[in-house]
């Protein structure tokens, strides 16, 4: 039986592991959590949210080709603050209207992968 998502992995380029910190710490408020040693040696960094609730893993892989479709669905509270947030650090927003009951919103990280932003509406 499933009870919980425990982390959603997307892939990265070769040596990208500084731009993905600017993007996931700085713009998205995120922390890199330490990979264990035996990961460590393959590349990619970690984060997660400060409560460790939400991870997101960050893999090498080369040929490298970025997550255009595919996406994890981050949840987040103050959807348009959080937007502003990342239009602030150059990330681009795109709002989309059309999951019934929700706000949200696509962007991409530095190495092109897509990443969906959503608030339930009250």
């Amino acid at each position: 039986m499933l009870v919980a998502l425990d982390h959603v992995q997307l892939a990265a380029p070769p040596s990208s592991e500084d731009r993905l910190r600017s993007f996931y710490v700085d713009a998205l408020g995120l922390v890199e959590i330490p990979k264990p040693p035996v990961l460590a040696r393959r590349g990619g960094v970690w984060f997660a949210t400060a409560d460790g609730c939400v991870q997101l893993h960050l893999g090498i892989e080369d040929p490298f080709r970025p997550a255009k479709k595919a996406h994890p669905g981050l949840r987040v509270q103050g959807i348009d603050a959080f937007a502003q947030r990342l239009a602030a650090h150059g990330a681009p927003v795109v709002w989309d209207d059309t999951l019934p009951g929700h706000r949200r919103f696509y962007s991409t990280d530095t190495v092109g992968n897509r990443l969906e932003f959503l608030e339930p509406l009250t």
